[in-house]
């Protein structure tokens, strides 16, 4: 039986987008605000699971042909190595270092290696939930 999905299709291809923007909107500003990689990536795998739901998982994987798994372990990687590099600079675990650069179109602009690692766990939370979320919507 074919349903007409009309509306929920048109709706998540405008809230998709806002969703996805919101999602790096917490990314970034989870230094300074609550947030950060994790909430960011569950706002990303959650706009994922709208488009799931709009449409079916056939179509989505055309769309967005990612094997979670590999982003989940560049995650981890991300993760680990900036944790693990404090040691190669003799500094304790996680501890990270920051500075100032002026970017010719930004301006003073603050860069974090704890960005990198929000990236790694970011990376990690759309990786894991995208692959359990995909492993129980299997039709087979």
């Amino acid at each position: 039986m074919k349903t007409n999905d009309l509306i929920l299709q048109t709706t998540t291809k405008v809230v998709l987008f806002i969703i996805i923007l919101f999602s790096f909107h917490i990314f970034f500003a989870g230094h300074y605000t609550p947030g950060g990689g994790f909430v960011g990536g569950l706002l990303t795998s959650g706009a994922i699971i709208l488009l799931m739901l709009a449409f079916d998982m056939k179509t989505v994987s055309q769309i967005l042909p990612i094997n979670y798994i590999y982003i989940a372990a560049t995650g981890l990687l991300f993760a680990g190595g900036t944790a693990a590099g404090a040691l190669f600079f003799n500094v304790p675990l996680l501890t990270h270092a920051f500075g100032h650069v002026d970017l010719p179109i930004l301006g003073d602009t603050a860069l974090h290696t704890a960005t990198i690692f929000d990236l790694g766990v970011f990376l990690v939370v759309v990786g894991v939930t995208m692959t359990i979320i995909q492993t129980i919507g299997e039709d087979e």
